[in-house]
């Protein structure tokens, strides 16, 4: 058993792929979240859709900016597409204020700042998926 995970989490069968070019920031993110829900890590949104078929179906996508870069804002439109049930966090720094905002107005659902805190990426984790533990919801300028 992991020391700090609440066994409910542990044993919770949703599951998130984090999709980041950004190998360090993907690891980052698995290490932060395997010990509570079920994380992949892919490179490439390909990649991720072809994980995500059948009973492999992600519940949370973790988006890097160089995905957003790379496919534009109506990535986030094609994942709602794709995976009705299934929210977006994107992964921002304070360089990315403006496209960070616009995804959020796309349709993501939240951010996850950097620098990234074990802390808060679980908790905004939880917020997201509805489970005990998650943080207030409040309204905060910026991202």
């Amino acid at each position: 058993m992991q020391i700090g995970v609440e066994t409910s989490k542990a044993v919770d069968q949703r599951r998130i792929f984090v999709v980041d070019e950004d190998e360090i920031t993907r690891a980052a993110l698995q290490f932060m979240l395997h010990d509570e829900i079920e994380t992949h890590e892919l490179c490439s949104l390909a990649e991720a859709y072809d994980k995500g078929q059948d009973w492999l179906l992600p519940d949370v996508f973790i988006l890097g900016m160089s995905i957003l870069k790379a496919h534009g804002i109506g990535v986030i439109s094609e994942i709602a597409k794709n995976y009705p049930s299934a929210r977006v966090l994107i992964v921002a720094g304070m360089e990315d204020e403006e496209l960070g905002l616009a995804a959020l107005k796309a349709g993501a659902a939240g951010a996850l700042l950097k620098p990234l805190k074990i802390e808060a990426v679980r908790q905004k984790v939880d917020t997201i998926l509805g489970r005990a533990g998650a943080a207030p919801l409040v309204q905060l300028g910026g991202l």
